[in-house]
C-alpha cells in the first residue's frame, strides 16, 4: 500500500504472510488475508500465530524478559521515544492503514497517532517514578524495604475498533516496567495494530525477543491467555468474551486487565445549553461510527428540552456524509464487519418493532450505516438495554436529576458518562451518583488520556485501571524485604 509522497511502510516484503517472533519468521498456522471494509480491496496479508508459536514466543519472551528487567530504567524509555520518534516519522502511512484497514476516517488516524504517541510519552515518565518504599521495621535495628518489580511477560489480546492506540496503551508501561510481551491483534486490524507496532519497535532497537505480534483469531488468543509463561492478560472487547478470558485466566492465577463494553448515557439537565449538549451527543453517538466503548448509547434529555434537543440533534446527524472515508468531506465510513452492520440492524429493527420511532437514519447500505436518532425508547427496547456499537442515538426523557440518575444506572455496565448543565455544581452532583468508572461534565462521554486512569465498573471491567501512574500497580508487583541491623 502506497501512500502519496512517502515510500511505502512498511515493507510488505518483510512482514507478508509472517508473524514477528524473535525476528519476522513463517507461522505454523497459515496466513490471512486483509481486506478493506470501505471497498473490500485486498490491503496484504499476514501470518497466522498457531498454538506451537505461541509456546514459542512465550518460553522466548521469558527468556529475553530477565535481561531486560536489569537494564537501567532510563534504557528502556528510551527505547520507547525512539519508537515514538518512528512513529511520527511515518505517520502519513500509519494513518493510511488505520483509515483503510478499520474504516475510520483520516482524523480518525490523527486522533489514535497523537493518543498513541501521549501513551508512548507518558509511560517513558514512568522510568523516573519511585518504585519502592523504606517501611518501618518489624523488629529494631532492621531495615524493611519494598518496592515493585516486573511481572515477566504480559499477553495483551488487542482490539479492532482503536488498534495502535490500544496496543501502545497496554505495551508501553509494560514494556518500560521490566516485562516482556505476547500481542496478539484482531483479525480485523492485524497490520495497524501489530505489524506495524512490531516495526516501530523494531526501528526503536527493542532486544529481540520481548515483543511477539502473533495475529489470528480466537484460537491464537486462548493460547496467549493459557500460556504459562503469561503472568498477566491485558484483553480489551466485549463482556461476553471478557468474561472467558477471566475464566481462563483464573485457572492458572493469572492477573487480568479488562476493558469492556458500555451502555453510556449523556444526561442532558433542564439548564444545558442545548446546541453544546447536542453537539458533544453527536461527537459521542456518531464518531468512528459509534464503534468505541466509550459511545454514547443513551441521550437522557430532559422533558422540558426533548424537542429543541433532539431537533439540534437531528441537525448534527443529517449533516454528516457516510462513505468511503478516503473520500473528502466523509464523517462517517463503514462498520468494520457484516456481523456488525446485522447487529446494528437487528437492535434498531427490534426496537421499532417495540415502539421506539426512527427520526434519521435506521437504512444500511452494506457496511455503511448512517447515523440514526431514535425516539419514544423505553427502558425494555433492544436500543436502552444493548451496547449497540453502531452509530445510534436513542433519545429517552425524564423528569428529575433522581429520574436521570436511576435510568443511567439501569444496566449492567458502568463505564462512562457525560453530564451537561450550565451549573457545574449541579452537573457534579448528579456524576457522583452515576456508577461509572470515568465521567465528564459538559463534554463528550468518548474521552482517553494517556496520564488518566481508564476503565469501569460492573460488566464494563472487572476494576482494572490503565493509565497514568495507575500502570504502576497493574503492570508490577510488590516485593517485600528485611534486612538484619549490624552485630
Amino acid at each position: 500500500m502506497t501512500v502519496a509522497g512517502e515510500e511505502t511502510w512498511p515493507d510488505a516484503a518483510e512482514w507478508a504472510g509472517k508473524i514477528y517472533s524473535g525476528g519476522w519468521r513463517q507461522p505454523g498456522g497459515g496466513v490471512q488475508q486483509v481486506h478493506e471494509p470501505a471497498t473490500g480491496e485486498r490491503l496484504g496479508e499476514v501470518g497466522v500465530a498457531a498454538p506451537a508459536d505461541v509456546a514459542r514466543a512465550g518460553a522466548m519472551a521469558a527468556g529475553a524478559q530477565r535481561a531486560w528487567a536489569e537494564r537501567a530504567p532510563r534504557e528502556r524509555a528510551e527505547v520507547l521515544l525512539r519508537a515514538a520518534q518512528a512513529l511520527r516519522e511515518h505517520r502519513g502511512a500509519m494513518r493510511e492503514w488505520i483509515v483503510r484497514e478499520s474504516g475510520g476516517v483520516p482524523a480518525k488516524g490523527d486522533y489514535e497517532i497523537e493518543a498513541g504517541l501521549a501513551q508512548l510519552a507518558q509511560a517513558a515518565g514512568l522510568a523516573s517514578l519511585p518504585l519502592g518504599e523504606i517501611l518501618s521495621p518489624p523488629a529494631p535495628g532492621q531495615t524493611s524495604y519494598a518496592w515493585r518489580v516486573p511481572l515477566g511477560v504480559v499477553g495483551v489480546v488487542n482490539p479492532w475498533n482503536a488498534p495502535l492506540l490500544f496496543a501502545m496503551r497496554a505495551l508501553a508501561p509494560a514494556l518500560v516496567l521490566g516485562n516482556a510481551v505476547l500481542l496478539k491483534p484482531d483479525p480485523h486490524t492485524p497490520v495497524s495494530g501489530g505489524v506495524v507496532v512490531a516495526r516501530l519497535f523494531e526501528e526503536a532497537g527493542l532486544p529481540e525477543g520481548l515483543l511477539h505480534v502473533l495475529p489470528g483469531g480466537p484460537g491464537a488468543g486462548e493460547a496467549v491467555v493459557a500460556d504459562p509463561h503469561v503472568a498477566m492478560v491485558v484483553f480489551t472487547g466485549s463482556t461476553r468474551a471478557g468474561r472467558a478470558v477471566a475464566r481462563a485466566a483464573g485457572d492458572g492465577l493469572k492477573r487480568v486487565a479488562l476493558e469492556l463494553g458500555g451502555k453510556n448515557s449523556i444526561i442532558v439537565l433542564d439548564d444545558a445549553d442545548i446546541d453544546s449538549a447536542a453537539a458533544a451527543g453527536a461527537m459521542s453517538s456518531f464518531g468512528y461510527q459509534g464503534q468505541a466503548c466509550v459511545a454514547a448509547g443513551r441521550h437522557l434529555v430532559h422533558a422540558d428540552l426533548v424537542e429543541p434537543y433532539t431537533e439540534a440533534l437531528l441537525g448534527q446527524a443529517e449533516a454528516l456524509r457516510v462513505g468511503d472515508p478516503r473520500e473528502e468531506g466523509v464523517a462517517l465510513g463503514p462498520v468494520i464487519s457484516e456481523r456488525q452492520a446485522a447487529r446494528i440492524e437487528r437492535i434498531v429493527d427490534e426496537s421499532v418493532a417495540a415502539g421506539a420511532r426512527v427520526l434519521t437514519g435506521g437504512r444500511r447500505d452494506g457496511l455503511f450505516y448512517p447515523p440514526t436518532v431514535l425516539d419514544q425508547v423505553a427502558r425494555t427496547m433492544p436500543a436502552f438495554t444493548e451496547e449497540i456499537f453502531g452509530p445510534v442515538a436513542p433519545v429517552v426523557a425524564f423528569r428529575t436529576d433522581e429520574e436521570a440518575v436511576a435510568i443511567a444506572n439501569d444496566t449492567e455496565y458502568g463505564l462512562a458518562a457525560a453530564v451537561h448543565s450550565r451549573s457545574v455544581a449541579r452537573a457534579a452532583a448528579v456524576a457522583e451518583r452515576l456508577r461509572t468508572g470515568m465521567v465528564h461534565l459538559n463534554d463528550v462521554s468518548a474521552k482517553d488520556a494517556a496520564n488518566a486512569p481508564f476503565g469501569g465498573m460492573g460488566a464494563s471491567g472487572n476494576g482494572s485501571r490503565i493509565g497514568g501512574t495507575a500502570n504502576l500497580e497493574q503492570f508490577t508487583q510488590w516485593r517485600w524485604m528485611t534486612v538484619p541491623g549490624s552485630a
